[in-house]
């Protein structure tokens, strides 16, 4: 990335002059590349129990944390994410011959991208329960609709008049919510959400 590009540093986010998180996706990545290195070198084994827990604990964190604030909004920051990925699930001894989505079926896990769309929903959901009640402002509104074909959880989509909000969180989640099964959103327990969500994500392609 050119380092000539003009951003700001807030809250320990780098955002660009056009509201984009280019430069601060690949600073992640790089992050967790690095850290992934180290495992790669240190440890001997290559076995599952190995190798996905370390990812987990070790890696993982460097790509999602808060990453509601800093998603990847462009498809070539999303693929610099998933390549992190890609080469951790390739570590494992005996699916580094399998192409990557069956290395992610084999290893019982989600794309990153899925992971993104499965933690904007929770959150979501857990301002449309009430779990910021401290918050005077709510980010969501929820509309209740008896259509057929609506999942009975309908939030209101907002308006602007600058493309660029369209990635913002608070924007992106609505579309996604809305188009959940009504299964999936009825349940008043937050953690029957988020099973009930594993299950609709896993038949998504």
């Amino acid at each position: 990335m050119d380092r000539e590009q003009p951003c700001e540093q807030d809250l320990g986010v780098l955002v660009g002059d056009k509201l984009d998180m280019s430069w601060h996706c690949a600073l992640t990545a790089q992050e967790a590349n690095h850290t992934l290195g180290c495992i790669k070198s240190s440890m001997a084994s290559r076995s599952r129990e190995g190798i996905l827990p370390l990812c987990s604990a070790l890696v993982r964190p460097h790509l999602e944390s808060c990453v509601q604030l800093w998603s990847p909004q462009h498809r070539k920051d999303m693929d610099l994410f998933e390549r992190v990925q890609r080469r951790a699930t390739k570590m494992v001894r005996g699916l580094e011959h399998l192409c990557y989505g069956e290395r992610l079926r084999e290893s019982r896990l989600f794309s990153l991208e899925k992971r993104r769309l499965h933690g904007d929903c929770t959150v979501a959901f857990q301002c449309i329960k009430g779990a910021y009640r401290k918050d005077r402002e709510r980010p969501f509104t929820k509309t209740c609709t008896n259509k057929t074909r609506s999942n009975g959880f309908k939030m209101k989509e907002g308006r602007f008049r600058l493309a660029i909000r369209k990635k913002l969180f608070t924007m992106r989640v609505v579309r996604h919510c809305n188009r959940l099964p009504r299964e999936v959103v009825d349940p008043p327990l937050l953690e029957m959400c988020k099973v009930r969500l594993d299950g609709a994500l896993s038949n998504l392609t």
